[in-house]
């Protein structure tokens, strides 16, 4: 059966791009990387021409999906989309691990097993309709995969260099998946640098974090779906892995193209960005007054996915942050390891290391007096638990033995 979303004429409303440091306008339908200031370029919207348009009963309407939200999105031809099928993700009550107003965003049942499907998808489809041959990124492993499905999927050849110590899944799923993978002895700010340095002699077109304007407009239908699934209200308070911080840009950016359509008020929840202690850059900044975040050197954590050094776009998450009263937070490994634990053992979901951190860091704003139980919040759970390292289940019964089985 064919999605019919994904048949639909697609009226859109792109308008021009903007440089997020300076407000500076592009032009929309052209291939752009950074700013000439070298910041993100965000996608600008007429949005009383879609609030004209879009009847919010319209949208309901819809089956749920990603691309139900299509006049708020980029692609204006319908051929250029490149689906795998962006389901909307539940969200799921943590009562026993987490506490009687917890929900987890399980971004784990999208394509690839991640959110990174939803950036991806995007990029990947307007980098088809502006005519892109050859991409590369680097990747601590879930945007690679992505990445790989989605340009495999529409021709576009695509090379992917990871970390050497990328969990070994990611690296044998993006090979599968089509791409040419290389491990690199550094992080992914290294790795980067080799996409960087590829890119200025034409070798490819860059498609690291924030580095093309689209990855963002993917990533906020994550808002757009909290929304409503809230019945167009907010959950109090929103705990996001934080590593490059698109998707808490890119919901933040949502939040507000949802109340200027008259969808939603102006309240917000309190964002809260969560890093690990062994890579907290944004933290650092935070507490220390500033805009902008330094390098983190010596970064090793558990939790691989939010393990960036330094992001490009550290002012957009700080600004979040600030602006809706939240918090960046840093919890260690071993309160990670212990929360992905506690959710699998208590509430049977198998939290990636990412999205143990949100829980670990849950835990701890409510020791900490920052929450309260009775609020509402949401956690992402951002990749499946499956992908990642388990320990070991050494218990085992020799169907060949006699059994007693009150011993078990």
């Amino acid at each position: 059966m064919v999605n019919a979303n994904l048949t639909a004429d697609r009226p859109t409303f792109v308008t021009h791009l903007e440089c997020s440091l300076t407000g500076e306008r592009y032009e929309a339908d052209q291939l752009h990387g950074l700013s000439k200031a070298g910041r993100p370029l965000l996608v600008r919207y007429d949005l009383p021409a879609i609030k004209a348009f879009l009847p919010k009963a319209m949208l309901e309407a819809r089956e749920t999906d990603l691309w139900r939200w299509r006049e708020l999105l980029p692609v204006r031809r319908t051929s250029d989309i490149v689906s795998l099928g962006e389901i909307e993700t539940p969200l799921i009550p943590l009562t026993r691990s987490g506490g009687p107003n917890v929900l987890v965003k399980d971004e784990g049942r999208l394509p690839t097993g991640s959110f990174k499907a939803r950036g991806l998808v995007m990029a990947v489809a307007m980098a088809k309709a502006l005519g892109v041959t050859r991409i590369a990124m680097p990747t601590n492993g879930n945007a690679g995969a992505a990445l790989a499905a989605y340009a495999t999927r529409c021709g576009i050849e695509t090379i992917v260099f990871c970390p050497d110590d990328t969990p070994e899944i990611n690296v044998r799923e993006i090979a599968l998946q089509g791409a040419r993978v290389y491990r690199v002895n550094g992080l992914i700010d290294d790795c980067g640098a080799i996409v960087g340095r590829g890119a200025a002699e034409g070798l490819w077109f860059d498609f690291s974090t924030l580095r093309e304007p689209y990855r963002i407009e993917g990533k906020k239908t994550m808002g757009l779906e909290l929304a409503a699934q809230f019945g167009w209200k907010l959950p109090q308070a929103i705990f996001y892995p934080t590593g490059g911080g698109t998707g808490l840009i890119g919901m933040w950016k949502a939040f507000d193209e949802l109340e200027k359509l008259g969808w939603i008020g102006s309240e917000r929840p309190r964002m809260y960005a969560v890093q690990a202690s062994g890579c907290a850059p944004i933290v650092r900044a935070f507490d220390d007054g500033v805009e902008h975040a330094e390098r983190w050197e010596d970064a090793a954590t558990v939790a691989a996915g939010i393990r960036v050094p330094k992001a490009v776009g550290d002012f957009l998450i700080l600004r979040a942050v600030r602006e809706s009263g939240g918090k960046a937070m840093a919890v260690g490994d071993p309160a990670i390891l212990q929360a992905v634990d506690d959710a699998a053992k208590k509430d049977g979901l198998l939290l990636c290391p990412e999205g143990g951190a949100t829980l670990a860091a849950y835990r701890e704003a409510l020791r900490l007096g920052w929450i309260d139980e009775d609020e509402s919040a949401v956690l992402f759970n951002c990749a499946t638990g499956l992908k990642y390292p388990m320990p070991a289940a050494d218990a085992k019964v020799d169907r060949h033995a006699e059994i007693d089985l009150a011993a078990l």
